[in-house]
């Protein structure tokens, strides 16, 4: 066993109403045997404002928990990024959809190779039945807008798990408070990075209800795309 002296990761959970889910979550991080590899971990859990129990839930199973009432997916993250004490940082929901069992997995897939950036794809190994035929389609849709713009090879480009260290925050933090905020810290995790990777991980159907208001927040995203093309500060950071 490789011992990691030393290095600490938080792993970053954004919640809003999330009491069905968030339990079987951390559950399922395996924290203990992260820190018998030698690592100093802490579950951060930012929240949204919940009024179902996922504060005191998250709590119970050992989760630090801290309040961002401004809206936004990616302002949760914003204020996440800024508590969290790890060197790396690992993102996941809080609804049982990621699997958090393969964090340890990814975590020594990153330090062993040098990698700067994991992102996640949920199509290569997910069951089609998991994730809903719209969905999918708007995925495959934002996807492709971000390979043919920013010349990008991710096959999911709204995935929320991610490994990365903290110290690129710096060159790959998104302008976007909302749910672009995935899509963007990709493509500026490929332009501005040299390690970046995609990794097919499982994805299983979500408890709880989604927020995800599929057309609003589809267009939303694509637009965003369109913007951050003609923004000259994207491009000129691609030019290193």
């Amino acid at each position: 066993m490789v011992i990691h002296l030393g290095e600490s990761l938080s792993i970053v959970i954004p919640t809003i109403n999330e009491v069905a889910g968030i339990a079987g979550t951390i559950d399922k991080i395996r924290v203990d045997a992260l820190r018998k590899s030698g690592y100093d971990v802490e579950v951060l859990v930012v929240d949204g404002g919940s009024r179902d129990g996922t504060v005191e839930m998250a709590r119970k199973f050992g989760a630090r928990v801290v309040t961002e009432r401004r809206p936004g997916y990616g302002r949760a993250y914003k204020t996440a990024f800024c508590h969290a004490k790890g060197d790396m940082i690992i993102t996941l929901d809080g609804d049982g959809s990621y699997p958090a069992e393969l964090i340890p997995k990814l975590v020594r897939y990153l330090s062993a190779s040098g990698l700067d950036f994991i992102t996640t794809s949920r199509f290569s190994s997910s069951r089609p039945t998991n994730m809903r035929l719209v969905n999918r389609l708007g995925n495959w849709i934002l996807s492709l807008t971000s390979r043919v713009l920013f010349n990008t090879k991710f096959k999911d480009s709204q995935s929320g798990m991610w490994v990365f260290r903290k110290k690129n925050l710096k060159d790959i933090l998104p302008n976007s408070d909302g749910m672009p905020f995935s899509e963007e810290i990709k493509v500026r995790a490929s332009l501005n990075l040299d390690g970046v990777v995609e990794v097919a991980v499982p994805y299983r159907a979500r408890i709880g209800v989604a927020k995800l208001k599929i057309f609003r927040d589809g267009l939303r995203n694509l637009l965003h795309l369109f913007r951050l093309f003609v923004t000259a500060g994207v491009r000129k950071r691609s030019n290193r």
